[in-house]
């Protein structure tokens, strides 16, 4: 059966956990991502979905890049900078990155 791509949009893996529970029988390969996405999402979807937007407005940084720093929930400035040391667009300042550290522990 031929499938066709509608709509791509990148999501974090408590969003992805939230759409697999809404599956009903779960194939073996879905039934493996159900497994990791509920081990590894660290906050609930529609927080998750949340952090994500003011992430993105709040420090101008790619929806992308807010994902994936939602997905990891860095407790620290070494383990965040991570996530914006290749980033060649622009450069993220260390009063922003602890910024960014307290927006998350709000959301812990």
């Amino acid at each position: 059966m031929l499938k066709r791509v509608v709509n791509k949009k990148e999501i974090s893996i408590a969003e992805a956990k939230k759409m697999m529970e809404n599956i009903g029988e779960l194939s073996q390969f879905q039934q493996r991502t159900f497994s990791y996405v509920s081990k590894f999402s660290k906050i609930d979807a529609s927080k998750a979905e949340e952090l994500v937007k003011k992430l993105v407005e709040r420090f101008d940084i790619s929806q992308r890049d807010a994902v994936q720093v939602v997905n990891c929930m860095s407790e620290s400035i070494e383990e965040l900078r991570v996530f914006f040391s290749t980033t060649k667009k622009r450069v993220i300042v260390t009063s922003q990155i602890e910024e960014m550290l307290k927006l998350l522990d709000e959301y812990r």
